[in-house]
């Protein structure tokens, strides 16, 4: 050590670049002595610092020490607390999926009810009035969470309620209506609950697909659109009559499709024209024979109750060759009379026969037209096969229009020809009594007074 420290001496003394001369050995070791006092003093010092640093450090560890045990033993209680929380975790998660089980049923049946109630309000007239009611149905069949929040749930219950509220409402408002020629004008139109929508005394129909009313290209009967324009004129509560449609538009709809009278007459062909043709001339022979008939009795008539001269009838022309054969024997006049009477019998009952044909015929002509269209629906199945029913159908309905326009025509024409033999079979009847009667005044009796008279 105190080697060191005189080389550190010397060290010192050469740095500085000078040495003391007045300095002696004495003084040197003096101060050596010092400085190595002074340096067990700040060795004992710095030992003592040590010490008390280390003290310190023991006391810090015995408290890190103490503290590790209590926090490791606040873990195991929180680890305990962990597996008991995770436990109960799972119990109520197992809970939870089952309640969410019965939970997703409901919220899938609601859904299938919201499917429906969207499919029935984008169908109702309503949804004409109020476009946009419906828009949150779209908005809950389209998300994709399986749950449905209360206050949708609440707006489907008052939807619900809006739709039985409107169903027994007669409202008058305005909206575009597309027309028969395709224009779309702004009108007022009368909606009865969920059934019928009129304008102007024509009946309309609601297109889901463009949220548009269209005016139906065939309108029902007459009848049904006076009642339809009365009751929209009508400002005042109370009952009035009206037609219905109870299927929401379905019935009315179908009218567009459904054939009128003279499709279904094209739809008969050539024969179904033919056997028009037939029933038109006989019709026309109806009126003519019924004219003439009628006129005929009424002239007999006023010949039988009035007598006097011989009137242009088949009483008065029977008198009159009564009157001019009335001397040539029995004979002659029972044969002038039954000719006559044959003659006006021919006259009475002219077309009757072609009236018979007709009503004959006619049938024929619809078994005929059935057969052709058999054969044409055969054919066409023979070609396509049975895929398709519209390619039949022209062969079908030619088959059954011309059988219905055959019985159509020749049940009337046979009742009609009934009537017309009938008032003519009476005139003959007339005819023949006043023959029995002529012949008895103009027989034997009239010789007899002729005979005397001479």
């Amino acid at each position: 050590m105190k080697k060191l420290q005189w080389g550190l001496c010397l060290l010192m003394l050469i740095a500085s670049g000078y040495v003391k001369a007045a300095v002696n050995v004495d003084q040197l070791i003096q101060q050596v002595r010092e400085g190595a006092k002074q340096d067990r003093l700040d060795n004992q010092q710095r030992e003592s610092e040590f010490l008390a640093e280390k003290d310190l450090q023991q006391q810090k560890l015995a408290e890190a020490k103490a503290a590790l045990k209590a926090a490791e033993k606040r873990a195991e209680e929180l680890r305990a607390s962990f597996d008991q929380n995770e436990q109960a975790i799972m119990e109520l998660q197992k809970q939870l999926e089952e309640e969410s089980d019965e939970l997703n049923d409901v919220f899938a049946a609601t859904r299938q009810n919201v499917a429906e109630l969207q499919s029935l309000v984008s169908r109702s007239m309503v949804t004409s009035q109020f476009p946009q009611r419906g828009q949150f149905l779209n908005d809950i069949l389209s998300s994709h969470s399986h749950g449905i929040a209360i206050t949708e749930l609440r707006k489907i219950w008052l939807l619900l309620l809006d739709e039985m509220n409107q169903s027994g409402k007669v409202v008058r408002f305005e909206t575009p209506v597309i027309t028969a020629q395709g224009e779309e004008q702004l009108k007022e139109v009368t909606r009865i609950g969920v059934f019928t929508v009129t304008s102007e005394g024509r009946y309309l129909r609601y297109l889901p697909e463009t949220n548009k009313l269209v005016e139906l290209a065939r309108q029902p009967s007459g009848r049904d659109q006076l009642l339809a324009r009365k009751f929209e004129d009508t400002s005042e509560s109370g009952f009035y009559p009206m037609a219905v449609d109870p299927t929401k538009g379905s019935i009315l709809a179908l009218l567009v499709q459904s054939p009128d009278v003279w499709e279904r007459i094209r739809q008969g062909g050539t024969i179904g024209y033919l056997i028009l043709v037939l029933g038109a001339i006989g019709l026309l022979i109806v009126v003519y024979r019924y004219v003439v008939l009628t006129w005929t009795a009424q002239q007999i008539r006023k010949q039988d109750v009035h007598g006097g001269e011989t009137g242009d009838n088949p009483l008065g022309r029977l008198i009159k060759v009564a009157g001019d054969v009335a001397g040539s024997g029995q004979e002659v006049l029972g044969m002038h009379l039954d000719e006559t009477i044959n003659n006006e019998a021919s006259r009475l009952y002219l077309g009757l026969t072609t009236l018979t044909v007709f009503a004959a015929v006619t049938p024929l002509l619809g078994l005929l037209g059935t057969v052709t269209g058999m054969i044409e629906t055969f054919q066409s199945i023979s070609l396509y096969g049975t895929g398709d029913p519209k390619l039949m159908s022209s062969g079908i309905s030619q088959a059954l229009i011309t059988t219905q326009l055959g019985l159509a025509v020749a049940i009337p024409l046979l009742l009609f020809h009934s009537m017309l033999q009938g008032k003519a079979a009476k005139m003959v009847e007339v005819l023949e009594s006043e023959s029995v009667h002529l012949y008895e005044v103009n027989g034997e009796g009239g010789a007899r007074d002729r005979g005397m008279a001479q």
